[in-house]
C-alpha cells in the first residue's frame, strides 16, 4: 500500500511537473531565432551584393542578439547559394537569398537548375531593390538618351554596348532598350563589370550597362556619362539622372534581392523572419548605408513577394528568348 501511494505521488508529481515545464517549452521551441543563423549570399565577398547582404543580417543579430552568419556560396551567376538555401532544413536556421538572377532569369537560360526557382523556396521579404545604369564614354558625341538613340538610329551596327556576361540583367538591360528604341547596337560581353569599365575609360567600347553601385564613383567623379537608370523611377543616388521609361515607356528592369528559405518552413517562423526584415529595412540608418550603394529597402508581404517573383520570371522569359540567349 505504500509503495502504491508513494507512486500515485510521484506519478502526480510529474505530471504537474510536465503540465508547468510544457508552455516554457513550447515558448523555447517556438522562439525564433534561440541561436545562430546562417545566411547564403551567391557571390564573393567585397561586392555590392555581399556588403548590402551583410548590412541587413547586422541590423539582424542586433534586433534578435543572434548572430546572422554570411556565408558566401560564389558561383555559376549566384545558383550555388541559392541551392545552399533550397537544400537547408526548413528551421529558419539556413536561409538566404533569391534574387532576380537565380529565380526568375536562370530559369531560362540555365537547361537544368539543381532547384525549382519557384517550388523549392520560401520566400519571406523583399531586401533591396537596385538600377542598372546605362554609362557612356565621354567622348561620345551625345549628352541624353534621346540623342544616344538617335545617333544609333543614323549608324546601325557602328555602336556597342557592354555587359558583365550572357543573360546577366545588364545583357538583358541592352536587349530591352534595343527593342524598345529599335536600335542595332554590337553587344561585348566581359567577365564582370570590373574590366568591362576599364575598356569603358579606354574607349575600346562605347556604353555598358553596369549595377549602378558599380559605376557610381565613375560618374561622380565625371570620368563616364550617365544617359539613364533601368528602374522606372530616378535614382536618390543619381537624381539628376533619367529613368529610362521617361524615353521607352514601359521600360524596368530591376536588380532585386529577397531573403528566402527552404520549401516548407513553419508559418510561425515565416511570419517572424518577415516581421524583423521589414523593421530592419525600416530602419534609417540601414537605408542610409544602402543609399550609399544606390539601393533602396525593398520590405514586403510574403504573399507579395512570391508574387512579385512569380511575376518576374513570366515577364522576363519572352525577353531572354528574343535575346536568342540558349539555355545551356
Amino acid at each position: 500500500m505504500t509503495t502504491s501511494i508513494s507512486m500515485s505521488r510521484r506519478h502526480a508529481l510529474a505530471l504537474l511537473g510536465a503540465s508547468i515545464a510544457s508552455p516554457h517549452v513550447a515558448r523555447a521551441q517556438g522562439a525564433w531565432p534561440s541561436r545562430s543563423v546562417r545566411y547564403y549570399v551567391g557571390f564573393a565577398a567585397g561586392g555590392a551584393t555581399d556588403t548590402l547582404s551583410r548590412i541587413y543580417c547586422q541590423k539582424m543579430s542586433e534586433l534578435t542578439g543572434q548572430q546572422f552568419v554570411v556565408e558566401n556560396r560564389g558561383g555559376a551567376g549566384g545558383v550555388l547559394g541559392a541551392d545552399a538555401v533550397a537544400k537547408s532544413q526548413p528551421d529558419g536556421y539556413g536561409i538566404g537569398m533569391g534574387s532576380i538572377a537565380t529565380n526568375a532569369i536562370a530559369v531560362g537560360t540555365y537547361a537544368k537548375l539543381p532547384f525549382h526557382a519557384g517550388k523549392d523556396f520560401t520566400f519571406i521579404s523583399g531586401l533591396w531593390k537596385l538600377p542598372n545604369v546605362l554609362v557612356v564614354k565621354k567622348d561620345l558625341p551625345v549628352k541624353d538618351l534621346k540623342e544616344f538613340i538617335a545617333l544609333a538610329k543614323g549608324n546601325p551596327g557602328k555602336y556597342s554596348y557592354a555587359s558583365p556576361g550572357i543573360g546577366t540583367t545588364l545583357h538583358l538591360s541592352g536587349e530591352m532598350m534595343k527593342s524598345a528604341a529599335g536600335i542595332d547596337l554590337q553587344h561585348i560581353t566581359y567577365k564582370g563589370g570590373n574590366p568591362a569599365m576599364v575598356d569603358l575609360l579606354a574607349g575600346r567600347v562605347d556604353t555598358l550597362f553596369d549595377n549602378l553601385p558599380g559605376s557610381l564613383q565613375q560618374i561622380k567623379d565625371g570620368a563616364v556619362r550617365a544617359l539613364a537608370v533601368t528602374t522606372t523611377n530616378r535614382s536618390p543616388a543619381i537624381p539628376d539622372v533619367p529613368a529610362m521609361a521617361e524615353v521607352l515607356p514601359g521600360y524596368e528592369l530591376t536588380s532585386w534581392v529577397a531573403v528566402c528559405g527552404p520549401a516548407g518552413m513553419p508559418p510561425d517562423i515565416v511570419a517572424r523572419i518577415n516581421e524583423l526584415s521589414v523593421q530592419a529595412l525600416k530602419d534609417p540608418t540601414l537605408a542610409a548605408k544602402y543609399a550609399e550603394l544606390g539601393a533602396q529597402p525593398f520590405p514586403t508581404t510574403t504573399t507579395d513577394i512570391t508574387a512579385y517573383r512569380d511575376k518576374e520570371e513570366t515577364r522576363l522569359l519572352p525577353v531572354i528568348k528574343a535575346a536568342g540567349i540558349v539555355p545551356s
